[in-house]
């Protein structure tokens, strides 16, 4: 069986090995009072560490490999950063290390240490043949405390990700909250299809411009028609033929450049979801709210904030239009509660968490947590197939850290980094 430095790490990590009459490789007594903190980074794998030896206690660094020769394989004789080492534990003892000082490095050899039941299960669970996880035969039975405290740790690692951008943007908009939520909120306004050309269209549009007009709903749907490239020579309809003069107008007072608009993408899609409709929507959201950011941090109820974003009045040709000049079928084209729970979901709740981390506020960054823990769980092939393993999936909270833990974790079956996985293999 496969035996990885990994597995080597979480074994010396929880102490998984037999401590009963413990000898370094030179026969000195040993006894590890404390294995240290992991180190990820640069260095020794494991810092902070207390150990004895002989008559002597030790505090520093521990190195792990699987074999004593790793050590001059992965350049540690020639790093200085490795000199202070306290203990170096092995798998396979193959070969003494003597450091530069010429003091003989101390070791402790595992190999006959390690439960063979632990190594089995471990290798099971990594390099078994499993469809969906690695652990998709025990995930069931992992106890809901553990799975909610894991949970909540990667959705916030998730979270922490993803803000990421939100920090990069607010830095090109010069510290600007509400031009920064304006571009976010536009590109999810267009989903996964058309979020670029949604993009694009906030980025040529400033929002201190539309700011300028909220009194004159026309001019707002105008510039936003128009910004979209979408207001072409050869529309005839009156609606259409307003919009493109003043769009004209307002073009030239602001020196404005259209997108190119065959970055719209209309196919295989429902006309529900067609970008004009949902550009009609974005427009009539930005009629009806003036400093929209600044109105989500001082709303708290997760009602309230969906009734900023339900029944709004978009323009009255679209109730019979899905496209410009072309007549369809009377229907509603309001936004949805789906719909606008996904916006809550990747604007307002990221938003709510990157401002309080940003702020260091963590009222807001424990409102994000809330807002995702009142949306119910999306629906995609990852969640259906923990579903039906057995996970309980009711909200956002849940749906959105599983898809974390689906992509960050069992895809790389990083199943020793893994709460769930290290719940598993624990020896009762």
């Amino acid at each position: 069986m496969l035996f990885t430095e990994d597995f080597l790490h979480y074994v010396w990590k929880f102490r998984l090995f037999n401590r009963i009459g413990l000898y370094t490789t030179d026969g000195e007594e040993l006894q590890v009072y404390s294995a240290g903190l992991h180190n990820k980074h640069a260095g020794a794998d494991f810092q902070n560490a207390r150990i004895r030896i002989g008559d002597e206690t030790w505090a520093g660094t521990v190195e792990l490999h699987i074999n004593s020769s790793d050590w001059h394989k992965h350049g540690h004789s020639m790093d200085g950063a490795y000199d202070n080492v306290i203990l170096h534990v092995v798998y396979n003892h193959d070969t003494p290390i003597i450091l530069p000082n010429g003091r003989l490095l101390p070791t402790l050899e595992l190999k006959d240490r390690i439960p063979g039941e632990l190594h089995h299960s471990y290798h099971n669970l990594v390099f078994g043949k499993n469809i969906v996880i690695p652990c998709e035969g025990s995930i069931k039975r992992v106890d809901p405390l553990t799975m909610q405290n894991w949970l909540t740790r990667i959705l916030v690692e998730r979270l922490e990700k993803r803000a990421e951008a939100v920090t990069a943007a607010l830095e090109k908009n010069r510290g600007d909250w509400e031009e920064t939520f304006y571009q976010f909120l536009a590109a999810n306004f267009g989903f996964k299809t058309n979020a670029l050309p949604f993009e694009l269209l906030a980025k040529s549009l400033p929002q201190n411009i539309l700011a300028k007009h909220k009194n004159n709903p026309m001019q707002i749907e105008a510039l936003i028609f128009g910004q979209a490239g979408l207001l072409t020579e050869g529309l005839t309809d009156e609606y259409a033929v307003k919009l493109r003069t003043e769009h004209a107008y307002l073009r030239k007072k602001f020196n404005l450049t259209p997108i190119e608009n065959h970055l719209w993408k209309f196919m295989r899609m429902r006309p529900q979801n067609f970008p004009t409709i949902r550009l009609a929507q974005f427009a009539a959201l930005i009629v009806r709210s003036t400093h929209l950011f600044s109105q989500i941090l001082e709303t708290k109820e997760v009602k309230n904030l969906r009734e900023l974003f339900l029944g709004l009045e978009i323009h009255q040709y679209w109730t019979d239009h899905y496209r410009f000049d072309k007549l369809s079928p009377t229907a509603t084209k309001h936004l949805g509660k789906a719909t606008v729970d996904t916006l809550l979901l990747n604007t307002v709740a990221l938003f709510l968490f990157a401002y309080g981390k940003y702020t260091q506020q963590q009222f807001f960054v424990s409102r994000a947590l809330k807002l995702l823990e009142n949306i119910p769980a999306e629906n995609n092939h990852i969640t259906a197939n923990f579903a039906n393993l057995g996970v309980n999936i009711f909200t956002a909270f849940e749906s959105q850290a599983l898809l974390e833990l689906k992509n960050s974790y069992c895809d790389y079956k990083k199943c020793l980094q893994c709460g769930v996985g290290i719940k598993i293999l624990k020896p009762n």
